[in-house]
C-alpha cells in the first residue's frame, strides 16, 4: 500500500501559523507546516521535494517571489487582494491565487469611515481638541448624498451594503454596464456623464493598464465644487498633482487610504491640507484579516488534498 505523503504548506511566519492552527479543525491532518519567508533557502530544496502551498509575506510579496524560480509548486496564495505587480515578478509554471473573501469588509469599513469622517468634520474636531477647544460645527451628512461607487468587485459590493442603512444616492459603475436585482450598473465609458452629479466619489477598481491614472485632471474638474473623492483602490489610479492641485484650491475634498507615491514622502504638502485625510495603507490591517486568512487557507488546503481546483486563481505563468 502507498503511503501518501504529507501536504508541504509555507506560511511567512509565526502569526499565520497561529492562526491557522487556531481555525476551527486547527491545522488539517496530513499537512507539514513550515515557516518560509521567501528569504532564505526554501524548505525541502536539498532533495527538490514538491512544496504544495506557498503563502508569501503579506507586504513587499512582488519583491521576494523570485525564490520561487526553479521550485515545484502547487499554489501560490497571495495575502492581498490586488496582484497588479505580481505577473511581472511570479517565475513562469506557477499558479497564483489572490485573497478574495479576507479583506473586502475590513476596506469597506475604512471607505465607509473615512466619508463619514470627512463628511461630519472629525479631523476639524480632532485638530480642535488638540489644541484644547471646544469648537462646534454644522457639516455635510453622509445621508441624501449622491455617492458614486467607482468599482464594483468583491469590496465594492461590500461597500454598497454598508452604505445601504446611511440612506444615500447610490450610483454604480464597473468595467462594463449592466443590470441586476438592485437596478442599473453603469459602464466605465459613462464616467463623463455621471460625475458632475456625484457629491462623493468612491474610488475602488483594480490597478490595471486601463485605471492606472483614471482620476486625473480632467476627471476631478468633472465633479461639483465640494466634492469629496474617497481612494482606497491603489494609489497609481489617481494623479497625485492632480489632486494636490484641486485640494490646494480648496475646491475638492480628499479621503486617501492609499498614495502615488507609497508611502507618501514626509512633509508631502497633502498631509498638510485640512481639506484632506490621509490613512496609511490600512484598509485590510484589522484583527480580521488573519482569520480570515487562515480559513482561506485550510480551505485551500482542504481543497488540495480532495484533488479540487483551488479558489481565487488570478494568474497562472
Amino acid at each position: 500500500m502507498t503511503e501518501t505523503r504529507p501536504l508541504l504548506v509555507t506560511v511567512p511566519g509565526a502569526t499565520l501559523r497561529r492562526a491557522l492552527e487556531q481555525t476551527r479543525g486547527g491545522v488539517p491532518d496530513g499537512v507539514e507546516l513550515v515557516e518560509w519567508d521567501l528569504a532564505g533557502p526554501p524548505p525541502g530544496a536539498a532533495s527538490g521535494r514538491r512544496i504544495d502551498v506557498v503563502v508569501p509575506p503579506y507586504m513587499g510579496a512582488s519583491a521576494r517571489l523570485g525564490a520561487l524560480e526553479g521550485l515545484d509548486v502547487g499554489l501560490v496564495q497571495s495575502q492581498s487582494i490586488g496582484y497588479d505587480d505580481i505577473a511581472a515578478a511570479l517565475p513562469p509554471g506557477h499558479v497564483f491565487a489572490n485573497a478574495a473573501s479576507v479583506h473586502e469588509t475590513s476596506t469597506a469599513e475604512l471607505a465607509v469611515g473615512l466619508a463619514i469622517a470627512a463628511q461630519r468634520g472629525l479631523p476639524d474636531f480632532v485638530r480642535a481638541a488638540t489644541e484644547g477647544r471646544w469648537a462646534p460645527a454644522r457639516h455635510a451628512s453622509l445621508a441624501d448624498r449622491r455617492v458614486l461607487l467607482l468599482g464594483y468587485g468583491g469590496v465594492g459590493r461590500a461597500i454598497e451594503a454598508r452604505l445601504a442603512p446611511f440612506e444615500v444616492e447610490l450610483t454604480r459603475v464597473a468595467s462594463r454596464a449592466r443590470d441586476d436585482d438592485a437596478g442599473r450598473v453603469h459602464g466605465i465609458d459613462e464616467l463623463s456623464a455621471l460625475l458632475p452629479r456625484a457629491e462623493i466619489v468612491i474610488v475602488v477598481v483594480p490597478l490595471t493598464d486601463a485605471t492606472a491614472g483614471l482620476v486625473d485632471a480632467e476627471f476631478l474638474a468633472a465633479l461639483p465644487d465640494g466634492a469629496l473623492v474617497v481612494n482606497v483602490a491603489r494609489g497609481p489610479v489617481a494623479d497625485t498633482d492632480a489632486i494636490l492641485a484641486e485640494a490646494s484650491s480648496g475646491r475638492l475634498r480628499f479621503a486617501l487610504d492609499v498614495t502615488d507615491p507609497e508611502p507618501l514622502p514626509d512633509g508631502h504638502p497633502l498631509f498638510a491640507l485640512p481639506n484632506v485625510l490621509i490613512s496609511p495603507h490600512v484598509g485590510g490591517a484589522t484583527t480580521a484579516m488573519m482569520p480570515r486568512m487562515a480559513r482561506l487557507l485550510r480551505d485551500q488546503i482542504e481543497r488540495m488534498r480532495r484533488g479540487e481546483e483551488p479558489r481565487n486563481v488570478v494568474l497562472r505563468t
